[in-house]
């Protein structure tokens, strides 16, 4: 059946006509030749483990200002494991990353091989698994993630509402407009389960399983009414911290993971470092419009979102600020690892 959403004290607002989950495509021939491990936790992507492909990233994704499913990841994986530990996951992953500047890129770039996992939705997880069948896949994570209705719905403005009404009980319908999800050009999972029991859909074995596999996947207790009081502000210190100095970002971490990974700093320098270079904690910075020097606390990030959103000339403020701070905290750990004689 459908999943509808309703608000408090109100009447039925949509409908949910097909269903997505949020993970990464591997390439599975890139991390066999990179000696890398296939991962399945959003976790694995921040690990020093895949830096060390570097110059060379292993991963591939997008800034959130661009792409919507990614910005969705990130709100996922920093809701799944809280701000500060959530930030430290996002950006680490970003340092192992190439950054596209479109989600359909960061799905080809697994597909081609250019990389071993990019962060997608699943559809073009397995829109790769059609292009590339024996080398990609698609992966849940198993650390968390949600699984999405697409939603339908009747304007309240509509001129034909009866036709309208029609062709939404079509789409739902499985024996109808559900079988369209299924087909291998669509290739989406549809919210009706029946559907693999037509003749379309027998045929569609792999989405079945996916289909199944999404059903039994670890979701998040996630909020969009918490999303919405801070999605500009994280999309923006995304973009001033991380898209906007990605250079200075990689350069760094690849210094700082790499004599981890041979052994020339010890693990409690290494944590450390890698907190300076994440924690949003730690990253202080002058508030444009108190001229107070604070952190990018969550509750900062509520309570900046509609100056941000509403105020271009805030907006280039405090990014400057941000990205300012972020360049610093980055030349600040190269420093201490050439005294750490690395």
């Amino acid at each position: 059946g459908a999943i509808v959403y309703r608000q408090s004290g109100t009447d039925l607002i949509w409908v949910g006509a097909a269903i997505s989950s949020f993970g990464f495509t591997i390439n599975l021939d890139f991390l066999k030749k990179a000696g890398l491990p296939t991962p399945n936790r959003w976790s694995d992507l921040s690990n020093e483990t895949y830096a060390k492909t570097l110059p060379i990233p292993s991963v591939a994704t997008a800034d959130p200002i661009v792409s919507t499913s990614n910005e969705r990841i990130f709100e996922i994986i920093i809701q799944a494991y809280g701000w500060e530990e959530g930030w430290k996951i996002v950006t680490l992953m970003a340092a192992n990353a190439r950054m596209y500047d479109e989600s359909g890129l960061v799905r080809d770039a697994a597909i081609r091989g250019d990389v071993g996992i990019s962060t997608t939705i699943d559809f073009y997880g397995y829109q790769a698994i059609i292009a590339n069948p024996d080398l990609c896949k698609y992966v849940v994570p198993v650390d968390g993630s949600i699984v999405n209705a697409d939603p339908i719905a009747l304007l309240t403005s509509s001129k034909h509402r009866a036709e309208a009404m029609a062709f939404i009980a079509w789409v739902l319908d499985y024996n109808g407009g559900q079988k369209i999800w299924v087909l291998p050009k669509v290739n989406r999972m549809p919210i009706d389960g029946r559907v693999f029991s037509t003749p379309e859909g027998a045929n569609r074995t792999d989405l079945k399983i996916a289909f199944e596999n999404t059903a039994k996947a670890t979701s998040i207790n996630f909020s969009d009414d918490l999303v919405a009081k801070y999605r500009e502000s994280l999309q923006w210190y995304y973009y001033a911290t991380i898209s906007k100095p990605h250079d200075k970002l990689q350069q760094t971490w690849e210094a700082l993971a790499l004599a981890r990974l041979q052994g020339k700093i010890r693990q409690e320098d290494f944590a450390r470092l890698v907190d300076l270079m994440t924690d949003p904690s730690l990253l202080r910075f002058t508030d444009p419009a108190t001229n107070k020097s604070v952190i990018f606390s969550e509750s900062f990030a509520i309570s900046a979102r509609d100056t941000i959103y509403g105020s271009v000339d805030y907006r280039s403020k405090i990014t400057k600020a941000w990205y300012e701070a972020a360049l610093t905290r980055y030349d600040a750990i190269l420093t201490e690892l050439k005294k750490l004689g690395v």
